[in-house]
């Protein structure tokens, strides 16, 4: 869930070609759903309706959940418990992490990083290296679930996985990458901090309890246990009760970029020459495990998944590789594009240092990672 949110009004005053400007990924999953729809025809069976709709569930409720100010209000009631630097960096990383497995990476960051923005001005001191840990701890702690981000649910529900396949493999990462930030929070300088954030008030606690149970069905429809378009009527239905404007303000872009990535993956499938070519390059784990990482480095982790899952079986490679491959590049996971365009405007003339500091950190931690798994995994 990492394109630009986009409601109505939006849609209204966006033109189409400012649109694909300003995400590159629709842009190019759209070119070449149209260009490999010239070649050959498409068909419905392309899309996996599945995975559309348990997206589609996920972000309403999730943004129900922004709106009451829940997280919001967790977050400020245990800042303001931090009595030091250190503490509050830890508190924020560890937000972002076991969050990030519940309500997805992006949604933590664009909650979890404007508090840090805050204590930054408030206390006046550098938070760069905590934001920037923040997205690694985000990246990392949402690869536990397949509701964490949006390539894990694709994965789970594209090769139809029991929950014990696939928290077996990720399960031994995300540990690992929990002790890794730990490691490099425990560097940080510390100092003594005294921050008094407003406290939050949480919205309707009726509702919240409403979407607390519908979040439950979703996440049952999920691991298979009710279906999803039960999952989706009720939805639906109680989304048109209790607040029917969520309809018109989630992330649609991404709904629409996932269904050009399978019309094109359907497409391209159709090629004999191609799809030979593809499945003989990607027959073996470790082939699919770096393929993974690399290709999310230049169209992002997401794209990756969808594109790869058309010609492979190795499955827990792939998954392992994806989440992985978030670490690295800025965009190869965009949700570290959201902390990006957050910190930068509130410090416009930040954007470079943040680059340069983020690049490091993620570039040592994507070869820690790509190695570690290699061999604890992929060669297991």
């Amino acid at each position: 869930m990492s394109t630009q949110l986009l409601n109505a009004k939006h849609f209204r005053r966006i033109s189409p070609i400012a649109l694909f400007k300003k995400d590159i990924v629709l842009s190019v999953s759209f070119f070449l759903a149209v260009a490999s729809s010239l070649v050959l025809q498409p068909k419905i069976s392309y899309i996996n309706f599945r995975v559309l709709i348990c997206l589609f569930n996920l972000m309403i409720v999730i943004k129900a959940f922004e709106e009451l100010m829940l997280l919001d209000k967790f977050a400020v009631d245990i800042l303001n418990r931090c009595t030091d630097t250190r503490k509050v960096s830890l508190t924020l990383i560890l937000l972002s992490f076991f969050t990030s497995m519940l309500i997805t990476n992006d949604i933590s960051l664009i909650t979890l990083v404007p508090l840090t923005l805050i204590i930054s001005r408030k206390s006046r001191i550098d938070m760069l290296s905590t934001i920037i840990l923040q997205t690694l701890a985000a990246n990392i702690g949402s690869s536990l679930t397949p509701m964490g981000n949006p390539q894990n649910l694709y994965i789970y529900s594209f090769y139809t996985l029991t929950p014990l396949q696939f928290f077996a493999p990720v399960a031994l990462f995300t540990i690992s990458g929990l002790i890794w930030l730990l490691i490099l929070n425990h560097r940080r300088q510390n100092s003594k901090l005294d921050i008094a954030l407003d406290t939050v008030k949480l919205g309707d606690r009726a509702k919240t309890v409403v979407w607390a149970i519908l979040f439950i069905i979703i996440i049952l429809s999920v691991f298979g246990a009710i279906h999803y378009l039960a999952a989706l009527l009720i939805t639906l239905a109680v989304t048109l009760i209790v607040n029917r404007k969520l309809i018109f303000k989630i992330d649609y872009l991404l709904l629409i970029t996932f269904t050009c990535f399978f019309i094109f993956i359907g497409n391209i499938s159709g090629i004999p020459a191609l799809n030979n070519y593809m499945e003989a390059s990607l027959n073996n784990g470790k082939s699919t495990y770096f393929a993974s990482i690399l290709l999310s480095q230049f169209i992002s982790n997401v794209p990756s998944s969808v594109l790869l899952s058309g010609f492979t079986s190795n499955w827990k490679e792939l998954l392992i590789g994806v989440n992985v491959g978030g670490m690295g590049t800025i965009i190869a996971s965009l949700a570290s594009v959201i902390s990006y365009k957050l910190f930068i405007r509130e410090n416009p003339s930040g954007g470079k240092n943040f680059i340069l500091k983020f690049s490091l950190y993620n570039f040592i931690s994507l070869i820690v990672f790509a190695i570690s798994n290699y061999f604890l995994i992929v060669v297991k």
